[in-house]
């Protein structure tokens, strides 16, 4: 670093309903880790989508399976509702993470990076090609294998799994 420049602290956004929270959510989380100094995990507030997991448990999850990753940077759990943009300056963030599984993600994303660009052009968004392993991994897909009686154990965490399993059973 030259004499007399401050770094600035790089504040990075993950955004998701995490609902559940899968293996392909922790693998991108853990390669964002490298590329921030601070992650900020923004569980999201959407009543639309109808989730499984109320807010008070998404976020307790996400604190609980990210906790090794604090070893490695800050790491943030907020709940977040409304316009990502304004949550992203909220919280400081000059990056926003993206994860994307396939192409059918890319169409989507390529679409909300141009209208967030328009909003805020401070605000970068990288995205982190998911783990092969991970790539069909979606937690929608996630709750209707395990609504059906699926083995949900190579997609999510083993507390997820278990989670995820009294929640079928409660209906």
């Amino acid at each position: 670093m030259r004499r007399g420049v401050v770094r600035l602290a790089r504040v990075g956004l993950y955004p998701g309903t995490f609902d559940p929270m899968t293996n392909g959510h922790l693998d991108i989380m853990g390669r964002a880790v490298k590329l921030v100094d601070k992650l900020v995990i923004g569980v999201a507030i959407n009543s639309t989508k109808g989730p499984m997991f109320s807010l008070e448990e998404r976020v307790e999850i996400t604190r609980r399976e990210t906790e090794h990753l604090k070893a490695l940077t800050e790491i943030e759990i907020r709940p977040f509702e409304g316009l990502l943009m304004h949550f992203a300056r909220e919280v400081g963030a000059g990056i926003i993470i993206r994860g994307l599984r396939a192409v059918a993600d890319f169409e989507y994303e390529f679409q909300m990076t141009a209208m967030n660009q328009q909003l805020d052009r401070e605000i970068e968004t990288v995205f982190l090609m998911a783990d092969p392993r991970h790539q069909a991994v979606a937690s929608r897909l996630v709750k209707e294998i395990a609504r059906l009686g699926g083995d949900v154990s190579a997609f999510v965490p083993p507390g997820i799994e278990a989670e995820l399993m009294a929640k079928v059973r409660q209906g």
